[in-house]
């Protein structure tokens, strides 16, 4: 409401404003002209009096009379009709006067009449002063030697007599010489007057216009913009805390900006509350996949060996894996087991994809792996066969790229086979991790009817297999650089004496210093072997 008010408020006041300026402009302009118009009539007026003046002069007795000293009878006549003059016509006076050229500014005054009125006295016949004010001295000059009237408008004010407009002609002989200047000074006193009445009657109608027209700005402010803002802001604050729709907005039927305005709330309102429904269904959806997903993340979990030592009575090796999913259940799984008394079974592989799909696919292939993984069977045969299968049951187009290893625990004998997965590191007793380079064999469930060579080393006392999925070297930092197989290279021989259980972990640190903030692209899954002794036969 306040809000609301303080726009209102802010209206009214812009409009008070800009009628204020509006009239304080047409004020000073209609002053300005109003004066300059009056100004000129008073101007015109001295020189229409000036004139009739000079119709009364002798100009070819001025000489005689300034030399002499003496008038006579036509010279008092003249000076009575001046005197009538200046008085019918409410002039302030009017004066005839030989300009000394010598500076344009002393003057010998011959005739001299003052309006009744002023109390002012007159100069006597005779009477010489300087007369002339400096900025009127080019004017002076020009009636004397060109015989020309003022150019410029003549004004002068003083406290005495307030504001004043002066005419000036020049006054010729029968001869056409210019002998001397007739002034006329009228007062405008009804201008002053004129222009405080002028200027008191725009600031009363500008005021009256103002507020005029505020109030009728108001009512129809108030009607077509406050009350349908406050109708919509009372909505949405009623919207805010019961998160139901109403009929409210329905009553604001305008064309206008408003009306768009309440009509695109009442839309909201309503998108809001099914998006609220469908969130809420959408969040119990969610919360029963998460509660899935952390059952089959305990499952996947459950289904890889973790507990280690794996095989405590067992002191011909020592073996240890870890695997970190990029989601909640992910598509790589390792595995380890005993075929018989004397063979051990190594896995590694990774599912293409990732999620749900990837694990389940995870799940068939670790189960048929390890299902056809029997005592003396070739292991080439075992991921033919296992192929055949997946192939069988693959709708999703998933593909298995896999490494098993059997391991001779009396002999050392290991024999592996690779279906596309990465090629495993080697470390001699007492030497340092290197790569070993096998051939690869087609992934599995990749294509029917693929066969798949097994392979054959010698591990002695002290050797260790390490072996890994493609998220280890495809680790990711924040500038896409990859974690590569020279840094897992550089961190396992680094590390090649340590067991198996510490040097993973040294190596799923070395990763996550080096990926820093950037999120997990893939599954993390590693897995090594150490050949300690050997088994009695």
């Amino acid at each position: 409401m306040k809000n609301l008010r303080g726009i209102a408020g802010k209206l009214t006041l812009g409009v008070i404003v800009f009628g204020i300026l509006l009239g304080a402009v047409c004020s000073v302009m209609g002053y300005r002209e109003f004066t300059a118009v009056l100004e000129q009539q008073y101007n015109d007026s001295a020189y229409e009096i000036a004139e009739a003046a000079t119709a009364f002069l002798n100009p070819d007795k001025f000489d005689e009379y300034l030399s002499t000293g003496e008038t006579d009878e036509e010279f008092d006549e003249i000076q009575n009709r001046l005197d009538i003059l200046v008085n019918t016509t409410n002039a302030t006076l009017i004066y005839v006067a030989k300009v000394d050229t010598s500076d344009y500014q002393t003057l010998t005054y011959i005739y001299d009449s003052v309006n009744e009125s002023t109390g002012f006295g007159r100069y006597p016949f005779g009477y010489t002063a300087i007369g002339v004010d400096e900025k009127y001295i080019n004017n002076v000059r020009n009636m004397i030697t060109k015989g020309e009237r003022a150019t410029e408008y003549l004004y002068s004010y003083s406290e005495e007599s307030g504001a004043h407009t002066t005419a000036g002609l020049p006054v010729y002989d029968s001869r056409g010489n210019v002998v001397a200047v007739i002034g006329v000074e009228k007062a405008m006193t009804r201008l002053e007057n004129a222009r405080n009445t002028y200027v008191l009657h725009v600031i009363l109608w500008t005021l009256a216009a103002i507020i005029l027209f505020v109030l009728v700005y108001t009512m129809i402010l108030r009607r077509s913009i406050i009350k349908p803002i406050l109708t919509v802001t009372d909505e949405a604050n009623r919207f805010a805390e019961t998160n139901t729709t109403s009929d409210h907005l329905l009553a604001i039927q305008q064309k206008d900006e408003i009306g768009v305005l309440a009509r695109a709330v009442g839309k909201m309102e309503q998108d809001i509350v099914e998006y609220t429904q469908n969130l809420t269904m959408i969040t119990a959806e969610k919360e029963r996949v998460n509660t899935e997903l952390s059952i089959a993340t305990r499952i996947q979990a459950n289904m890889l060996p973790s507990i280690f030592p794996a095989f405590p009575e067992r002191k011909e090796i020592d073996i240890y894996a870890m695997m970190n999913p990029a989601k909640e259940v992910g598509g790589d799984f390792y595995d380890f087991f005993m075929v018989d008394e004397r063979h051990l079974a190594i896995v590694m592989a990774d599912v293409s994809g990732k999620g749900v799909p990837a694990a389940l696919f995870m799940v068939i292939g670790k189960t048929l792996i390890k299902d056809h993984t029997q005592s003396g069977k070739d292991l080439g045969e075992v991921f033919t066969e296992v192929n055949e299968l997946l192939c069988e049951s693959n709708s999703e187009g998933l593909f298995i790229t896999a490494f098993e290893g059997v391991l001779d625990l009396v002999s050392g004998k290991f024999r592996f086979v690779n279906a596309g997965h990465e090629i495993p590191y080697i470390c001699k007793k007492d030497g340092k991790f290197e790569p070993y380079k096998i051939r690869a064999g087609f992934v599995l469930a990749g294509m029917e009817g693929m066969r798949y060579q097994c392979g054959e080393m010698q591990f002695e006392i002290g050797d260790k297999i390490f072996q890994y999925t493609d998220g280890v070297t495809e680790a990711t930092d924040k500038d896409n650089q990859l974690y590569g197989m020279e840094r897992l290279t550089a961190i396992l021989e680094e590390n090649s004496a340590l067991p198996p259980m510490e040097l993973l972990p040294k190596i799923k640190e070395d990763i996550d210093n080096f990926v820093g903030e950037a999120p997990q692209f893939d599954d993390i899954t590693m897995l090594c072997l150490a050949y300690k002794a050997r088994m009695e036969n």
